[in-house]
């Protein structure tokens, strides 16, 4: 085994890799399109490079992608002026199915190496000159990489590919549901220990961080630790660490939103509330109504499902029995992304297709309280599978 294999963190079968590479290459085929380019900056919204790479965007640092239909890829992340590398058919161990490896030292906090990877970019897109290039991620792709690269290729015609790639992405393969399975397990097991770890006295950071370290201890690589409490009756809206300096006391609510991937880079969320004491007849009726408004969801989860049918049905439900509508987001893929497509949504062209994973989080608030539950499912020819397995109630801490 090549020692560079032996680091990453559940590395992805390369037949896997394969098959998502044959299948984008079959669609390129047909769409006309010799090469595909992408960018990510993170791997909480940094799906593309991964889901061809394996290789998860981090730190803000720029990672592009280039993928011919005829040849193979090359990768261009942070490193010094002039050094590349040519690899061996193939890859290695680290890098598969790339051709070169090409390093610049940029940074979006230094606005003048903003030409750095467009012009590197370029030189690997040369066999392409006047070709079509597909933008894969274009919201992701920073404007001056775009302009950058548009003005070194001129005589290329750009084209936005996103919808190409992400109808194959939204479609899980079982090497890909096998690690997200394992995703939803370690969150049941990070929001069992984290509740276990809740005492008045402590601050909600730190019992986010319990989460995280439990997360940590079984591969995850990257997420999000959302909280927020308050005295029973009173609402309080799930944020991230900047605002989780309250310390718990007795009677108090407590809401954890455990949104982070696994190992192998891939994303399932849950969220739960807890109370230090006993919950309210109305905290306990509002989270069996937001069940109820999961559950009918739930039962529009079907291959071939309109979105938006399953949008405006759901807020119809809302509105027929008093609660408010959703206007955001409640239910969405996911998968190297946080929030994947497609979305549950009015504005979403995709419809629902078997093997899709969806997180599902109907979320409202009254004057008196937080009303959340949030799992993930796997859409299936039947009634969609519940894929964690944390018990779907308040939980009442003494």
């Amino acid at each position: 085994m090549d020692d560079n294999s032996q680091r990453i963190n559940s590395p992805i079968p390369t037949a896997e890799l394969e098959r998502r590479w044959n299948a984008v290459r079959a669609a390129m085929e047909r769409e006309h399109i010799d090469a595909l380019v992408m960018q990510n900056r993170d791997d909480y919204m940094g799906g593309y490079v991964k889901y061809f790479s394996d290789q998860p965007a981090t730190n803000g640092y720029p990672l592009t992608v280039i993928f011919p239909r005829d040849d193979g890829m090359t990768i261009i992340n942070q490193g010094p002026f002039g050094a590349e590398r040519d690899l061996p058919a193939g890859g290695d161990g680290l890098y598969r199915g790339v051709r070169r490896v090409m390093h610049t030292p940029s940074y979006v906090s230094a606005h003048f190496t903003a030409g750095y990877d467009a012009e590197l970019a370029a030189r690997a897109l040369k066999p392409y000159a006047r070709g079509a290039i597909g933008l894969v991620g274009s919201f992701s792709i920073g404007h001056a990489f775009a302009e950058n690269l548009k003005r070194e290729l001129s005589g290329a015609k750009f084209v936005e590919a996103s919808e190409l790639v992400d109808r194959i992405k939204a479609v899980k393969s079982a090497d890909e549901l096998e690690l997200i399975r394992k995703t939803a397990l370690m969150q049941d097991a990070a929001l069992e220990a984290a509740f276990a770890a809740i005492e008045p006295g402590r601050t909600e950071m730190e019992i986010g961080a319990v989460a995280e370290r439990v997360s940590h201890q079984l591969g995850s690589e990257q997420g999000l630790y959302l909280s927020a409490s308050g005295p029973i009756g009173t609402p309080a809206f799930p944020n991230g660490r900047h605002t989780q300096n309250r310390v718990l006391r007795k009677g108090d609510h407590y809401t954890l939103l455990v949104e982070n991937s696994g190992a192998g880079g891939f994303y399932t969320e849950i969220a739960r509330t807890c109370v230090i004491g006993k919950a309210t007849d109305e905290m306990r009726d509002e989270v069996a109504f937001a069940t109820e408004a999961r559950n009918f969801t739930l039962g529009m989860l079907r291959p071939g499902a309109s979105c938006k049918d399953i949008w405006e049905s759901f807020n119809r439900f809302m509105r027929e029995n008093g609660k408010p509508e959703e206007g955001r987001l409640y239910c969405h893929s996911q998968g190297y992304d946080l929030v994947e497509r497609p979305l549950v949504r009015f504005d979403e062209p995709m419809p629902l297709a078997a093997n899709m994973v969806l997180a599902c989080h109907p979320t409202y608030f009254t004057r008196s309280a937080t009303v959340w539950i949030c799992d993930d499912y796997l859409v299936g020819n039947g009634a969609p599978e519940r894929l964690h397995r944390f018990p779907e109630k308040i939980v009442e801490l003494g």
